[in-house]
């Protein structure tokens, strides 16, 4: 697959993922977080901020890694 087309779908996956695990961490912050404490709710808050960041960094270096020679 050509770098083009890998930095392509890269960039259709993240535009898809970040706005869809958003929604999905701010359903749960507004049913679960209201009955929480103030302890959960800021540890929710910090996990929530960071994790999005996990399947886009496992996608980086695919995206980047340079085309096996035949």
């Amino acid at each position: 697959m050509s770098p083009r087309i890998k930095k392509l779908i890269g960039t259709l996956v993240t535009l898809v993922w970040l706005p869809a695990y958003a929604l999905l961490a701010m359903g749960v912050g507004v049913h679960v977080l209201p009955r929480a404490n103030g302890l959960l709710a800021l540890v929710y808050y910090a996990l929530a901020g960071t994790l999005w960041i996990i399947p886009i960094g496992l996608m980086l270096p695919w995206m980047y890694r340079d085309p096996k020679a035949r």
